[in-house]
């Protein structure tokens, strides 16, 4: 009776040079961008305070779509899924906007 192994052969591929130095691009670009928010966040004094949150906001935004672009595979979609995606948030952030502005109103009312 013969000895027959069921298990599957394993091929060890090299590995790939252009991807990999990509993945360190990626990671350098976001490092940047995370050492500017860093800088933005600790550096600017805090008299400019609407200016530093804005900044940092619209940082991180941009982190957030570098991110969804490369790790998501959003910038190799089709432009009508994509405007699919960014159209919705625009109306998402101009609510968020429009809540934080009715709400610095409503605390300036006196209630008491």
């Amino acid at each position: 009776m013969a000895h027959h192994s069921n298990e599957p052969q394993v091929t060890v591929l090299p590995p790939d040079r252009a991807k990999i130095m990509h993945l360190w691009k990626v990671a350098g670009i976001l490092l940047a961008v995370t050492v500017a928010e860093f800088a933005v966040a600790f550096l600017v004094p805090h008299e400019f305070h609407t200016t530093r949150v804005a900044i940092f906001v619209a940082m991180t935004i941009v982190k957030a779509a570098y991110i969804v672009g490369e790790f998501m595979h959003l910038k190799h979609e089709v432009k009508v899924l994509i405007w699919s995606i960014l159209i919705p948030m625009v109306f998402v952030v101009w609510m968020l906007v429009a809540f934080v502005y009715e709400g610095m109103k409503l605390s300036d009312i006196r209630f008491f």
